[in-house]
């Protein structure tokens, strides 16, 4: 039988490819020394970043985590290498800023991020399903304001220099990290104290960051256009990602159904699946999840920058504040934050259409 090897060679196959990848490494990143079932977790490791910078003072979640400096500088190499590096920004900066902090703090409340809810529930964790639910909810929310004519406005061109700032930036903090000089934070218990090796971790970074960049893998995106324009690219994609996931933490015996008594998890449904509404709704409006925008921050997009600044700030405010949960369950002042979050954004996609 003949092997047609031009058809490997479609897109549909290589994110395949690249999101099972990427959720292999998501199994096996915990395995090396990342938390249970957060092998990969943008707005976490954000969180610890935040926190290793001095941000905010929760002392169990912080360091620099190398997998953001990986995942910025491969999505530079690959973006560079191909001819796709282009500045560009001024596209509503401020609300970028602002979706980007709410995001965090739905992520927050949840305990992950759109990629951690799958992580979660590779590992078992049957909180994810009510996260997925959340996200989908979100992303429909999110459909219904982009047929209405929701939009941010236009991005331009810019000077080649305001593209390199935010991959600089996190060169910069790759020297801090590997530096360690005295006044970064770095937790000696708790989650901000679990990780693998440096090298281990930035080189699975780099491995992942070219590979979205190549194939725009995107965990909100790809809802948004399986109920949009009924395309399948993205979904392919995530999919596989949590196939590769599930099927390494079978091997490694890394899975235990169940809701509770999860690896940095909590059980409350209500608020898991109305803070991953905001999460999803936020990154439809920005038009791509967390690991989507921090992507394009490496490509040259500033305003996907901003929106990672956002990201940063927004889990520095919600661990000053007492907004995100633990694992006994969401704060006092957690559900109050996703509310005032999810009537920013309602307001922001009414108000923002053409």
């Amino acid at each position: 039988m003949r092997v047609n090897f031009s058809r490997l060679s479609t897109k549909g196959v290589w994110i395949i490819l690249a999101g099972l990848v990427f959720g292999v490494l998501g199994s096996l990143l915990a395995e090396w020394g990342n938390p249970g079932n957060m092998g990969v977790c943008l707005v976490c490791f954000l969180r610890d970043i935040a926190g290793g910078l001095g941000l905010h003072r929760a002392g169990v979640v912080q360091y620099l985590r190398p997998e953001i400096m990986g995942f910025v500088v491969g999505a530079f190499l690959a973006a560079y290498g191909f001819g796709e590096f282009r500045a560009r920004g001024g596209s509503s900066p401020m609300v970028r800023f602002m979706l980007g902090a709410f995001i965090t703090i739905g992520a927050l409340v949840f305990l992950g991020c759109p990629i951690r809810a799958l992580l979660r529930l590779a590992g078992g964790d049957l909180n994810g399903i009510t996260a997925l639910a959340g996200i989908i909810a979100g992303a429909v929310i999110g459909i219904f304001f982009l047929k209405r004519g929701f939009n941010l406005g236009r991005s331009f061109r810019m000077h080649t220099i305001a593209g390199w700032i935010m991959p600089a930036a996190i060169l910069g903090l790759l020297l801090l990290a590997i530096l360690q000089p005295g006044f970064i934070f770095e937790s000696e218990s708790g989650p901000g104290s679990m990780h693998p090796a440096l090298w281990i971790s930035l080189l699975a970074g780099l491995g992942v960051g070219m590979l979205a960049q190549r194939t725009r893998l995107c965990f909100v995106g790809a809802w948004r256009d399986l109920f949009l324009i009924k395309g399948t690219y993205l979904f392919g994609g995530m999919a596989a990602f949590f196939v590769g996931a599930l099927i390494s933490n079978l091997i490694l015996g890394h899975v235990s159904w169940g809701f509770e008594g999860q690896p940095v998890a909590h059980a409350n449904h209500l608020w898991n699946f109305l803070s991953m509404i905001l999460v999803g709704l936020g990154a439809t409006l920005l038009g791509g999840c967390p690991m989507r925008q921090t992507i394009l921050s490496g490509e040259g997009d500033t305003d996907a920058g901003i929106t990672v600044l956002g990201l940063i700030i927004g889990a520095a405010f919600a661990h000053n504040f007492l907004l995100a949960s633990t694992p006994a369950g969401p704060s006092d002042f957690g559900p109050i934050a996703v509310m005032v979050g999810l009537i920013f954004m309602l307001g922001v996609g009414f108000l923002m259409r053409d």
